[in-house]
């Protein structure tokens, strides 16, 4: 399969585009947009073909409240960290939509696969997980691709949320999604936005 240039450009306005987003409709998502998400994700790479990654979708009011309250948890211990003037600016910061997305994913990965006889593992065995975060990253931009706004929500206690989902041996949290409609667009990575981390180019060396 040979791609023109519309392709690349196309593939770049999807990345510009891609978001981080907090700010959710509470509409549902189709079906049919949740199963492209999940093809996207399974045709990801995964080191030795092992496909690493285990998906729950959380659609349970008990469970969704007990991950919020973790969050909250977790929130607060972060903003104490902070001096008093930062943890202004950190608690008027929205990073999370727990409360609107209408699509919760749970991700964990499997930390000893069957699949893949550990082939590329054994000397790098955190390719298991950059292989969930590949995979991860190929349903971000195909939710990016279908109009949906996809957020990550990072301030969790991963210990806490594998005694939530009362998980399998070996599996280990990877991240926790919200998913949904975006309430408005916008190519300005938020935290930018709002004044708290500009972008900068990280360092690109050539030796």
């Amino acid at each position: 399969m040979q791609f023109g240039p519309e392709a690349a450009d196309g593939l770049a306005e999807i990345l510009r585009w891609r978001r981080d987003v907090r700010h959710f409709r509470t509409d549902p998502v189709p079906p049919e947009c949740l199963a492209r998400l999940r093809q996207a994700m399974e045709m990801s790479p995964s080191v030795g073909n092992a496909r690493p990654w285990r998906v729950i979708q959380v659609q349970d009011a008990v469970l969704r409240r007990a991950v919020h309250d973790s969050f909250v948890a977790t929130n607060a211990d972060a903003a104490a960290t902070y001096d008093a003037a930062a943890r202004a600016d950190y608690l008027r910061l929205k990073l999370a939509g727990l409360d609107e997305a209408p699509v919760h994913l749970a991700v964990f990965t499997l930390a000893d696969p069957a699949e893949g006889r550990r082939l590329g593992r054994q000397t790098l065995p955190e390719t298991l997980t950059q292989s969930t975060a590949m995979a991860i990253h190929a349903m971000w931009l195909m939710a990016r691709a279908l109009n949906l706004g996809l957020g990550m929500v990072s301030i969790l206690d991963p210990q806490a949320i594998e005694r939530i989902f009362a998980v399998p041996e070996g599996w280990h949290f990877a991240a926790y999604l919200c998913i949904g409609w975006p309430e408005f667009q916008d190519d300005t990575p938020l935290l930018h936005r709002l004044g708290w981390q500009e972008n900068t180019a990280p360092e690109w060396q050539v030796r």
